[in-house]
C-alpha cells in the first residue's frame, strides 16, 4: 500500500485539547477516524478489521486556536475579520443584502430556516478559522503551511487527501515547497474557489482570474457536495487549471461538509484503488 497523508478541515481543535494539548495525539485520533470512514467508502460498509489506509494526518488546528460555539450569538459577535469573511461568503449565496448587520441577520436566518442548528454551528467554526488563516501578516498562515509541509516531507506520500480549509493550506504548502512531489491530490469540499474570501487571496495569487495546479502534483481530483456551503463554487475547473477530474456528490441535505460523509461516500474509491494494492 502506498503512503497516504490526510490534511484536516475546520473545527478540529478539540482533538488537540482532548489529547492533552498534544499535536501527535490529535493526529493519531483523527487518523483512526479517517481510517474508519475510508473503510466504509472503500468496502461499502463491511466490518472494519482495523485496516490502515492513512499514514498520518497533518494537524494544524492548534495554530488557529479554538472557536467557541454559541450558535447565532457567536456568529454575530465575531471579530471584524471573521465578520468580513462571513459576509463575503454569505453574499455568494445570493441570500443577503449589502449591509453588514442586515447580511448577518438575513444569512443566519436563511441558514437556520433551511438547515437548522447544524448550519449555524458550521458558520461559527468556518469563519473564525478561515479569518485566522488568511489574516494579514501571514505568521499563522506560514506556521500552518510549515506543519503540513513537515508531515508531507517526512512521509513522502503518493496521495494527499485534503478536506475543507485543509485544501487551502495544502494548495499553498505544495506551491511554497517545490521539493514536495505528490502523485495524486484529492480535495474534498474545498473553498479554494470562493471569491472575495479565499480565491483572490491565495499564494501564489491567481493570474488573470486563474489559479493553477501546484507544479509537483501529477494529478488533481476535486470532489464536492452540490450543497456544501464551504465549497462555493463546488467545481474548481472554472477557476483552476490542472484539475484533472471533478465529481459532484450528494452526501446529505444537512450533513453536507463533514469528512466522514466525504470519505465514506465511495467517490474516492476509483482514485485510491491503484494505491491500495
Amino acid at each position: 500500500m502506498d503512503t497516504i497523508v490526510g490534511v484536516h478541515g475546520i473545527g478540529k481543535y478539540r482533538y488537540y485539547r482532548d489529547a492533552g494539548n498534544s499535536v501527535g495525539g490529535a493526529a493519531l485520533a483523527m487518523r483512526d477516524k479517517w481510517d474508519r470512514y475510508l473503510h466504509k467508502g472503500l468496502t461499502g460498509g463491511k466490518p472494519h478489521a482495523k485496516e490502515r489506509y492513512v499514514t498520518e494526518i497533518a494537524y494544524y488546528a492548534h495554530l488557529l486556536g479554538e472557536s467557541k460555539n454559541d450558535s447565532v450569538r457567536a456568529v454575530r459577535t465575531m471579530d471584524v475579520g471573521a465578520q468580513e469573511v462571513f459576509v463575503a461568503w454569505a453574499k455568494q449565496l445570493d441570500a443577503v443584502g449589502e449591509g453588514l448587520t442586515g447580511a448577518l441577520h438575513r444569512m443566519t436566518g436563511w441558514l437556520l430556516d433551511r438547515l437548522e442548528v447544524n448550519a449555524a454551528d458550521f458558520a461559527t467554526f468556518f469563519c473564525p478559522e478561515v479569518a485566522a488563516y488568511m489574516a494579514a501578516g501571514g505568521e499563522t498562515r506560514a506556521k500552518c503551511r510549515a506543519a503540513v509541509a513537515e508531515v508531507i516531507r517526512r512521509n513522502r506520500p503518493k496521495v494527499v487527501i485534503a478536506h475543507s480549509l485543509g485544501s487551502v493550506v495544502t494548495y499553498e504548502t505544495l506551491w511554497a515547497n517545490p521539493d514536495l512531489e505528490v502523485d495524486l491530490l484529492i480535495t474534498l469540499g474545498s473553498p479554494l474557489g470562493m471569491r472575495n474570501v479565499i480565491f483572490e487571496r491565495l499564494t501564489p495569487a491567481p493570474v488573470n482570474g486563474w489559479g493553477e495546479r501546484p507544479r509537483k502534483v501529477k494529478r488533481w481530483v476535486n470532489i464536492a457536495d452540490k450543497d456544501d456551503i464551504a465549497a462555493i463554487p463546488p467545481g474548481l475547473r472554472a477557476c483552476f487549471t490542472g484539475v484533472d477530474q471533478e465529481s459532484m456528490v450528494n452526501l446529505d441535505w444537512i450533513d453536507f461538509h463533514t469528512v466522514e460523509k466525504y470519505l465514506g461516500c465511495g467517490a474516492l474509491t476509483p482514485h485510491l484503488k491503484p494505491y491500495l494494492r
